[in-house]
């Protein structure tokens, strides 16, 4: 059916309502449509009331001294586009009164659909990507731990010390670099590097069983311990 009337406020909605989601009148350029439908009304519409509409009036305006030049068919009226459907009076003085009637409401209920639909096609993506970022799985805590391993003397044979407690194997626990550290009298001591995750390795138990290989070692301590 197209644009029955650009004077009325109903009209207006009408257009305001048609330019929400586009640019133009008809196409993605300025045409005879968009200087068929801005001739029709008489002056710039209220940018308060139909901010599309204005916008849209304010940029055709701009190309008026064009409008001679620009495609599409100079003969079409503007009743020719828009909706297939309007509920615009072609009469502006028939336009219903809205102090008349006060349940009228020729668009409201088309806007809170609206409304409600993005709303419910929101909540659902932000439910989506809540799941997706929930499932995905994520790295595991873990700690840069030092450790101090004393032998008993300097007779301590100190390569089998090592060699038995990087015996000590488990699930999270991944021995790094070391090195031996004079502590006194010819005596040196083991320093070495491991890497733990928190949740299955306990450091003090791991001290626990490095202190359990008794033929080496004397005790250990914790030198230094950091997140990763």
């Amino acid at each position: 059916m197209g644009f029955i009337d650009l004077l009325s406020e109903a009209g207006l909605a009408v257009l305001n309502s048609w330019l929400t989601t586009r640019s133009y009148i008809a196409t993605y350029s300025p045409s005879q449509a968009d200087v068929a439908c801005f001739k029709a009304i008489q002056s710039a519409p209220d940018a308060s009331k139909y901010p599309h509409a204005a916008r849209w009036y304010k940029h055709v305006a701009s190309f008026e001294d064009e409008f001679a030049t620009l495609p599409g068919d100079a003969s079409k009226a503007y009743t020719t586009y828009g909706p297939e459907e309007t509920a615009a009076t072609l009469n502006p003085a028939k336009a219903p009164d809205a102090a008349e009637d006060d349940d009228v409401d020729l668009f409201g209920s088309d806007d809170e659909e609206e409304d409600a639909e993005a709303a419910r096609v929101r909540e659902e993506r932000l439910a989506a990507y809540k799941a997706k970022k929930e499932s995905k799985p994520k790295p595991a805590a873990k700690s840069v731990v030092t450790m101090d391993i004393k032998p008993w003397d300097d007779e301590t044979d100190m390569v089998a010390l090592e060699s038995a407690v990087r015996a000590i194997e488990k699930d999270g626990l991944v021995w790094g670099r070391s090195q031996l550290v004079p502590v006194g009298f010819g005596i040196k001591k083991l320093q070495i590097n491991l890497v733990v995750e928190d949740e299955k390795i306990s450091v003090t138990e791991l001290q626990e069983e490095v202190e359990g290989i008794e033929e080496y070692v004397q005790s250990s301590d914790v030198a230094a311990m950091q997140k990763l």
